[in-house]
């Protein structure tokens, strides 16, 4: 099982969603991995609510590119990042254009809710904030 982390803190998964492209249909959701190539659904962008980008590690970082390609082609639905990303990476995926991460419930119960909650004031601490006061 898993958790979706959001600002507000943890919740359960409930979705589920299409692994591919076929069918898509008003309303749709979809899963790609960290190595696609985001320009391919750019036509489907108005048919999706959820788009999932996998992250394979935390240190694999191509994920938050994808998403914030995604949302320059003009992506407003739901984009949630999907896999092992830590507490710490949560400022990051959310200034990408991350609604929320969905994490395993072993890495949840490792980084509880607090430590995410913690970093839900994402906005506040950037260091272009900090340098610019």
């Amino acid at each position: 099982m898993s958790v979706i982390v959001t600002d507000t803190g943890f919740t359960p998964v409930a979705d589920t969603v299409n692994p591919g492209l076929a069918d898509l249909g008003t309303g749709a959701a979809v899963d790609l991995a960290h190595t696609d190539d985001p320009t391919a659904l750019e036509p489907l962008l108005a048919q999706l609510t959820l788009i999932r980008v996998a992250f394979p590690s935390f240190s694999d970082g191509r994920a938050f590119t994808i998403a914030r390609r995604l949302r320059m082609l003009g992506y407003t639905g739901e984009l949630r990042a999907l896999g092992p990303v830590i507490s710490d990476q949560y400022a990051m995926a959310r200034r990408v254009g991350f609604d929320a991460v969905e994490i395993p419930d072993a890495l949840a119960e490792r980084q509880p809710e607090d430590q995410w909650k913690f970093r839900a004031n994402w906005k506040a601490h950037d260091y272009q904030s900090r340098l610019r006061a």
